[in-house]
């Protein structure tokens, strides 16, 4: 049978225990309360900002002249002169003579028409001559209605016929004559020469290639889509050109004068032609451009009125994400108009001075608080404002 001992011992360790570890957990300092987690995501924002804007549409081309004439001997001769001017690259004047064939056979050909001419001239005095002696013997022979034949009226037809296929002959010789002389048709450059001193050459022979200064041209491939962004379709528009000269971008100022009006077959481009006038500046002092030079083009387009440029990735499914007045996310759907390069042009839906939010979010929602960098770095020097004592009191506030 236990004991009292027995009985009471194992309580009184129990209770030593018990208040052992009360003496220990009471030396143990309370776990320090953790200040609260701010999770409000950091979010970065662009102003939107509308602005008037005029559209722009780029396109390239080959710089070439507006007038190209392959000039051809239209007489057979040999090449007794050849002017000094006509050499590739050279400038020529319009009318001045290039070369001369030589004119011995032709003029021969038009002293013979002359000639015909005053024998044509002479034959048709005589016949006239003739009919009129004709008439009046007839009266006096008898009051009868005279035949045409008596009147000799078809011997001075004849000579009326001859007088006129003189008068085309002389006109074939002068023209073959003065053909002799090759002339520049316009203000020209020359592109070739395929005659030389001394060469003979037929009809039908090439003589050179001239290419006119006056006016060059451009041929602007556009995309179908590019045109509604243009007035009058382009006619009439200002363009500027920007091509390379001597090692240097340099710009020049043209017009669109026309649409080739048809849809290229391969390219399914529309063609737009810009002119440039005086494109050697051989009657200004501007920079010359040279025929053959590539360059870029950005034509004037229209008048877009009141519109926002901003990051074409903001955009998504048509909506924009937004930062409100009262620093919530809002999703705003907006229209756009075009796009152009990484941006695109919004027309409505947005307001000038809304905020668009620019970073990305990772699970955005409709409503969320959202803040700026600065509104954290604010919140933050509030919180390490120290405590303010009055040591003449002794007191803290």
């Amino acid at each position: 049978m236990a004991t009292k001992k027995q009985i009471i011992l194992p309580f009184v360790v129990i209770s030593m225990g018990v208040a052992a570890f009360i003496g220990i957990a009471s030396l143990k300092k309370p776990p320090e309360e953790k200040p609260p987690v701010d999770n409000t995501p950091l979010v970065s924002v662009q102003n939107v900002e509308f602005q008037p804007m005029t559209f722009s549409v780029s396109s390239y081309g080959v710089v070439n002249a507006k007038y190209e004439t392959q000039l051809i001997s239209q007489v057979n001769g040999e090449i007794v002169y050849v002017s000094d001017k006509f050499v590739k690259g050279g400038f020529v004047k319009k009318g001045e003579v290039l070369a001369k064939i030589d004119p011995s056979d032709y003029e021969s050909n038009l002293l013979d028409a002359q000639a015909q001419i005053a024998t044509a001239k002479a034959t048709l005095v005589q016949e006239e001559a003739n009919a009129v002696v004709a008439e009046k013997e007839w009266s006096r022979i008898t009051e009868g209605k005279p035949t045409d034949l008596s009147l000799r009226k078809p011997q001075l037809a004849q000579a009326i016929a001859k007088l006129k296929s003189a008068e085309a002959s002389l006109h074939r010789a002068e023209r073959d004559l003065e053909r002799t002389l090759i002339k520049a048709p316009y203000d020209s450059l020359i592109a070739t020469r395929d005659i030389g001193l001394g060469a003979y050459v037929s009809r039908g022979n090439s003589i050179g290639l001239m290419l006119g200064t006056e006016v060059a041209e451009v041929r602007l491939p556009l995309a179908d889509k590019e045109i509604q962004y243009l007035e009058s379709k382009g006619v009439n528009a200002e363009v500027s050109l920007i091509g390379n000269f001597a090692g240097n971008k340099h710009e020049w100022q043209g017009k669109i004068v026309r649409s080739e009006g048809v849809v290229d077959s391969k390219s399914r481009m529309t063609y737009l032609v810009a002119q440039i006038k005086d494109p050697y500046g051989l009657s200004s002092d501007k920079r010359e451009l040279r025929y053959g030079t590539y360059v870029t083009a950005e034509i004037e387009g229209a008048h877009a009125g009141e519109v926002a440029i901003i990051p074409r990735y903001l955009v998504v499914n048509g909506q924009v994400a937004i930062m409100d007045n009262d620093k919530k996310l809002r999703y705003k759907p907006v229209n756009i108009i075009r796009q152009e390069g990484s941006n695109v042009v919004v027309m409505s839906g947005l307001e000038n001075g809304m905020q668009v939010i620019t970073s990305a979010l990772d699970y955005p929602i409709e409503g969320m608080a959202v803040a700026l960098p600065e509104d954290k770095i604010l919140q933050q020097d509030a919180e390490q404002v120290p405590v303010k004592t009055d040591l003449a009191m002794g007191t803290k506030e």
